[in-house]
């Protein structure tokens, strides 16, 4: 799904001082730069990562849609495949969210940004577990047009969601200040 991550190897060894000699580089020599152009560039990626994740939750919505619109013999095949794709999807990102948090921590000493997103992916799966008891709430509702009780949990729910997706917001919004503030 996202492009290939770059790889450690090179981060771990030290280029040779301005003097010709062997040292650790001083603050504005390559390797420190080249280490900020690659948290840099993994946090791009982080960026077009969240891209996906909006782009599946996006489909898995209009999905959702078209599913309550076939009622009240509902096509569950077809909204069974579209979430089991969709599963598919938000596991890969998840996997590759995971391995930048890994490298920021590891191999770039960022456990600051590491830890924003461990934030992320929490706030990520709640967004997903409140999205799927918004859509079992949207059925009750449709089912049950007279009762008050599951359009109340629908609006509740859309509640839930906004806010999670604020939390969302800010967190990205530190990891780019955060990330930004060390160069």
């Amino acid at each position: 799904m996202g492009p290939a991550m770059p790889g450690a190897k090179a981060e771990a060894e030290a280029p040779a001082s301005p003097d010709g000699g062997a040292g650790v580089p001083g603050p504005e020599e390559p390797a420190r730069v080249g280490s900020h152009s690659r948290v840099r560039d993994l946090l791009l990626q982080l960026q077009g990562l969240q891209a996906e994740r909006s782009e599946a939750f996006g489909l898995l919505d209009q999905g959702h849609q078209a599913y309550l619109s076939s009622g009240p013999h509902y096509d569950f095949p077809r909204y069974r495949q579209l979430v089991h794709e969709v599963t598919k999807a938000f596991a890969s990102i998840s996997r590759e969210v995971l391995a930048i948090q890994k490298q920021l921590k590891d191999t770039h000493g960022r456990p600051d940004l590491a830890q924003h997103l461990a934030s992320l992916q929490d706030q990520e799966h709640q967004r997903l577990e409140l999205t799927a008891a918004l859509q079992l709430a949207r059925q009750k509702a449709q089912e049950e047009p007279e009762a008050a009780a599951p359009r109340e949990e629908v609006q509740e729910l859309r509640q839930r969601i906004i806010k999670t997706m604020e939390v969302i917001s800010e967190i990205v919004q530190d990891l780019k200040y955060d990330s930004e503030e060390t160069e």
